[in-house]
């Protein structure tokens, strides 16, 4: 069996969800996790690896809570994401309070990640579908194609929304063969009456409903981490850069790459709804959504 890795990005911090570590928030029918979920249908998938991106402080806690667990079915390896973890000739704002985005984050996993992978958020229930149509790609067409080929999971950005308020999501354009032409990140994308719009200054310009987004579920290989390397250094010493608050985001460095020509990525129509925890009003939706999935047999009473 293919060696396959299912990385998680779970060091991040939420600063919109008021108090706690969001991804640890006890939210299934038994305490569960989200990304226990997540680890479950990428098991039943043929992921045989799990690696979780956390913060070096939170490692006990995260360990008891889901670590743990883990570890007695499947292959389990930690990467650290830090915010003093910059580059030769870089240091860290002193001002500054979070970690430099989701490529630091793949950055971090050097070393620790040395097969195909598959990255996703941990406070994301992402459905089913997603994590077959990834894994199989990565089982069967990565050895066929040349060297930057990659998929990401399409998801309809309708599918996507919260209830409590914008959300920021990497809006996508395609060709008529379903490849990535252009990822665009936007932020403050919110419900509205006809489907979707961008908020700003509280004007809403409408967006495409049925357009696909990325949700951070990219189908990549560890060749992928080198370029993440070099390009981290481009990015901080960009003299437009905000240092305080500017964030090394895989989408635009994947969505970069695509424009250049120097890689492809695949996107995987699925139908699945998205739910998670941006804000903290959402874990009772959150709740309930896996209370209808157990009830619906979706899930058993117990996952593992």
């Amino acid at each position: 069996m293919k060696k396959t890795a299912l990385v998680i990005m779970a060091a991040g911090i939420g600063s919109r969800f008021g108090g706690g570590i969001k991804q640890l928030e006890p939210l299934g029918p038994n305490g569960e996790v989200i990304m226990e979920y997540s680890i479950h249908d990428a098991l039943e998938a043929g992921f045989n690896k799990v690696v979780f991106i956390i913060r070096k402080e939170m490692e006990d806690y995260f360990k008891e809570v889901v670590g743990d667990k883990i570890s007695g079915i499947c292959e389990v390896a930690y990467a650290y994401q830090n915010i003093e973890d910059l580059p030769a000739g870089f240091t860290n704002p002193p001002e500054r309070k979070k970690p430099w985005g989701t490529g630091q984050a793949i950055l971090a996993c050097k070393g620790v990640v040395n097969e195909p992978f598959m990255v996703i958020n941990a406070d994301d229930y992402y459905g089913k579908e997603a994590f077959s149509t990834v894994h199989d790609f990565l089982v069967n067409e990565q050895e066929q194609i040349k060297q930057y080929n990659f998929c990401m999971a399409g998801f309809i950005l309708k599918n996507t929304l919260s209830d409590n308020g914008g959300v920021t999501r990497g809006v996508c354009e395609v060709d008529d063969k379903n490849y990535l032409t252009k990822v665009v990140e936007t932020t403050d994308i919110v419900k509205t009456a006809t489907g979707a719009g961008v908020e700003k200054d509280g004007v809403v310009s409408p967006l495409d409903p049925e357009a696909y987004v990325s949700m951070n579920m990219w189908g990549l290989t560890p060749d992928f981490i080198d370029v993440l390397e070099g390009g981290f250094v481009e990015f901080l010493s960009n003299p437009n850069l905000n240092q305080l608050k500017g964030e090394y985001l895989l989408p635009s460095v994947i969505g970069e790459l695509v424009e250049s020509g120097k890689a492809s990525v695949k996107v995987l129509h699925t139908n699945d709804k998205w739910f998670g925890v941006t804000y903290g009003e959402d874990k009772y939706a959150v709740k309930e959504e896996f209370l209808k999935l157990q009830a619906n047999g979706t899930y058993g009473k117990t996952l593992y």
